[in-house]
């Protein structure tokens, strides 16, 4: 019982020199944490990006400042190694995936561009005293990576373009292959063909010094080959030639619209049936479908352009009458007096008659049938006065 009390008093004297001993670590510990971090602190105001505290430091004491001046060139550091490597890996791709990784090195380095600020040249470290440091950072060096960034910027904005228009040229070229290898008729296998030949088209237009362009170039070698050895080539021609014979006798059908016309107007219209029926002639016969076609055209171009040719034949001779009837009138006029006593009547009723039947010769549907209807009637009136 004794040496209890006795422990007991140990302990109880013991802690009192315990806790003083914690009390002053733990000053010493706050004393030391102020201590350095006024200083700290301090120095991280002085580096923070706003000019009013900046501009006095980086003139009288710029060695303040060489944590931010660090970090800038620490930013334009990795800036240059991830650009050297999209530059890589978009300028020398081979696949996709290079384009996906370089265009993620791109963003990578135009992230740490951005971190640099637009001032930084006004007040970037020349003292001697700072000379120990190993600077990157330089406004050429920054101006030529940004205007590179620029560059692979637009760069893969055209790749990324080109493969969309690869995908599209690859899906409609395998539609078209499926739905020739499905057409049961001609027509349909025309239909497909079309459709390869756009596909074709899209393939082309496909810029070279892209990766997909490479490709393309490479499926469109393939693609044109079969192409051409279903014919597909031949018969491409023969549509060209028999569309462009449609837009030809639409041109004249138009032209032929609202008659009468005069015999030029027919002409021009006689040209344009003949330049469709020159299409048609040039279609091949090995072309068996686009052949069959031309014919069935040709044979209705050709019946038109003979109703043309009557149509302007009509016309020339209507003219023609109305300016003989009219030459005539006008010689009836100065060989007779105005006192019809006087007219030898076997004459005049002689020319009179001549006049009608001339007058009676222009045709409907001609630019002077009207007017021959006019004077036919006139003349009819003064002959029957005479008979």
């Amino acid at each position: 019982m004794a040496r209890e009390s006795v422990l007991e008093a140990e302990v109880l004297h013991s802690r009192p020199t315990l806790s003083v001993k914690l009390r002053r670590t733990w000053n010493r510990l706050v004393w030391t944490a102020i201590l350095l971090g006024i200083p700290v602190g301090a120095l991280a105001v002085v580096n923070l990006p706003y000019a009013p505290i900046r501009d006095p430091i980086a003139e009288e004491a710029p060695l303040l400042l060489l944590p931010s001046y660090i970090s800038m060139d620490r930013n334009f550091r990795q800036a240059s190694a991830a650009l050297e490597a999209a530059s890589q890996l978009i300028d020398q791709a081979t696949a996709p995936s290079d384009l996906d990784q370089g265009e993620e090195k791109l963003k990578q380095a135009k992230a740490s561009l951005d971190r640099l600020p637009t001032w930084v040249w006004s007040e970037l470290p020349d003292t001697p005293y700072l000379s120990w440091y190993d600077w990157r950072l330089n406004p050429l060096g920054l101006n030529r990576a940004r205007a590179e960034v620029g560059r692979l910027e637009a760069k893969l904005f055209q790749e990324k373009n080109a493969q969309t228009a690869l995908a599209q040229a690859e899906q409609t070229l395998g539609a078209a292959m499926q739905q020739h290898q499905e057409a049961a008729t001609s027509p349909e296998k025309q239909a497909a063909l079309r459709v390869w030949q756009d596909a074709l088209d899209q393939l082309q237009q496909i810029p070279d010094m892209t990766l997909a362009g490479r490709s393309a170039q490479q499926k469109l070698e393939a693609a044109q080959r079969e192409f051409e050895a279903k014919g597909g080539l031949q018969t491409h021609e023969s549509i060209s030639l028999i569309e462009a014979a449609k837009d030809f006798a639409w041109q004249a059908a138009n032209a032929s619209q609202k008659p009468p016309h005069s015999v030029d107007h027919w002409q021009k219209v006689i040209n344009l049936w003949k330049l469709a029926i020159s299409r048609l002639e040039q279609v091949s016969r090995r072309d068996l479908a686009g052949y069959r076609e031309a014919q069935k055209l040709l044979a209705t171009y050709t019946m038109n352009l003979e109703i043309i040719k009557v149509r302007q034949q009509e016309e020339a001779d209507a003219t023609l009458a109305m300016q003989q009837a009219k030459a005539q009138i006008a010689d009836l006029i100065k060989a007779t007096s105005p006192d019809l006593q006087q007219f030898d009547r076997s004459y005049v009723v002689g020319q009179l008659q001549h006049i009608v039947n001339q007058l009676e010769s222009v045709e409907p549907g001609t630019t002077a049938y009207q007017e021959a209807q006019q004077l036919l009637k006139s003349a009819r009136a003064k002959l029957k006065q005479l008979q």
